[in-house]
């Protein structure tokens, strides 16, 4: 009880919403996954995976794929607004012109807005603390095992009970098991109720036993599949970024009014900083760089919210810098387009990402980047915006560089051939035809 929890900390973003970051639940102690493999069934250790050394190149035959029908398992999704969220949203936006129909399965929230008909809701608990996040009960309704049996692959997005569910599932039925790794679990260790270091170990033994229970794992960024390489998995592992709405993004517009509720003058210079408030996501470079700026003029607001809201509020008062950090708490998506569009840059300090939607997002709304040099950054980017080491000196220095550049919207471009939602569904449905025809070529070893 309570793991999901511990690794996403109290504040959860309601529908209507969203921090838009790539960050997903949390993970738990091994008591706490849930039902386990089916008897006879693989476990979750995955030694006994015949996915395991089989070869990585792509299948020849995977770019087209005719009707597959997918049913994915996720502890994560609206009314909760994150990263995960939104990669779900754009798969099934993008899923109509890949000729996909997919099923995605997930907790239910009490006064939850209405869903679609290729949303099935299971039984959920409240957990044990201040949070949104349901603890949901491996019981399936109707629809869902209709939609099982009908299913060509089965999707994971989280390893801990609907991955348990998922895994169940998809060796009941024999199918492959696609896992979508969204976080890296072992940052967020802090929130569990366990010593750092165990956490994290349990953490990275969690990702590794579920990943080579599966078939074929996608990663957003080849910096993550790297890290999953050095703990082990052996599976076989594609990168598919996730996907956001480019149009969207790119159709903002500046506004004197926006910019003064973000805090921000005619003559000031906006930095903009859009993130869930969690000690993982290192807000608080972003604030002690604004304090070695001296220049008033320059202004920092932060867009999300978190259980480190009231740490950092201090923090900037510390700093000097209070009356030029506002906290705007989280948004309604609509509203996002034109606060990119009016801010003069973007930060980004954070360590933990496997992705970073908001990278994606401030590249399409042509806005100069300052973030934080990882492997993910700089593969995300691409050579766009200025990279800094992790130290609020070096940070200042590429807020101060960012702000004296100007808009650029040429990158929308690139962003749209790399995280447009059509090529991460396309992508997806590759994958799903590569994992079936792995599945079927197992099973036919098996069957000689």
């Amino acid at each position: 009880m309570g793991a999901i929890a511990w690794a996403t900390g109290e504040s959860v973003v309601a529908e209507g919403s969203t921090t838009r970051e790539n960050g997903s639940s949390g993970y738990p102690v091994p008591s706490e996954i849930g039902a386990g493999p089916a008897e006879g069934s693989t476990s979750f250790a995955g030694s006994s995976n015949p996915n395991r050394g089989v070869s990585e190149r792509p299948s020849r035959t995977a770019g087209h794929v005719a009707h597959l029908r997918v049913t994915a398992f996720t502890e994560v999704y609206r009314p909760i607004r994150n990263g995960v969220t939104a990669s779900i949203d754009a798969l099934l936006a993008g899923c109509g012109g890949a000729d996909i129909a997919l099923t995605v399965v997930t907790p239910s929230f009490p006064h939850a807005a209405a869903d679609g008909p290729d949303i099935v809701r299971l039984p959920s608990w409240p957990l044990p603390t201040p949070t949104a996040y349901r603890l949901c009960l491996p019981v399936l309704p109707r629809r869902a095992r209709i939609a099982l049996a009908a299913s060509d692959v089965i999707h994971a997005h989280s390893p801990f009970v609907t991955g348990a569910i998922a895994l169940r599932a998809a060796r009941a039925h024999k199918l492959p098991l696609v896992f979508t790794y969204h976080t890296r679990l072992d940052q967020y260790a802090h929130y569990a109720p366990l010593e750092r270091n165990l956490s994290r170990r349990l953490a990275i033994a969690l990702t590794r036993g579920f990943a080579d229970a599966a078939t074929i794992v996608v990663v957003p960024t080849r910096a993550i599949e790297v890290r999953l390489r050095e703990i082990g998995v052996g599976v076989p592992i594609r990168v598919v970024p996730s996907g956001i709405d480019v149009e969207r993004f790119a159709s903002g517009a500046r506004s004197d009014t926006v910019r003064a509720r973000l805090g921000a003058g005619s003559d000031d210079r906006l930095v903009l900083l859009v993130s869930r408030l969690g000690r993982e996501k290192n807000v608080r470079l972003a604030i002690e760089a604004l304090a070695r700026i001296p220049d008033g003029r320059v202004r920092l607001a932060l867009v999300g919210d978190g259980p480190a809201r009231r740490e950092l509020i201090e923090l900037a008062r510390v700093h000097g810098v209070g009356d030029r950090v506002a906290f705007l708490g989280a948004l309604a998506p609509a509203e996002l387009p034109n606060v990119y569009a009016s801010a003069d840059a973007f930060a980004f300090p954070s360590l933990s990402e496997t992705q970073g939607l908001v990278l994606a997002e401030a590249m399409v709304a042509g806005l100069p980047i300052a973030a934080v040099s990882t492997p993910v950054t700089r593969e995300v980017l691409a050579g766009y915006g200025t990279l800094a080491r992790p130290d609020s000196a070096r940070f200042a220095d590429a807020i101060l560089t960012a702000l004296s550049q100007e808009h650029d919207r040429s990158a929308a471009h690139l962003a749209f051939e790399r995280f447009s939602v059509r090529v991460q569904a396309e992508r997806m449905a590759a994958v799903y035809a590569e994992a079936r025809e792995r599945n079927e070529l197992t099973s036919n070893i098996r069957s000689m």
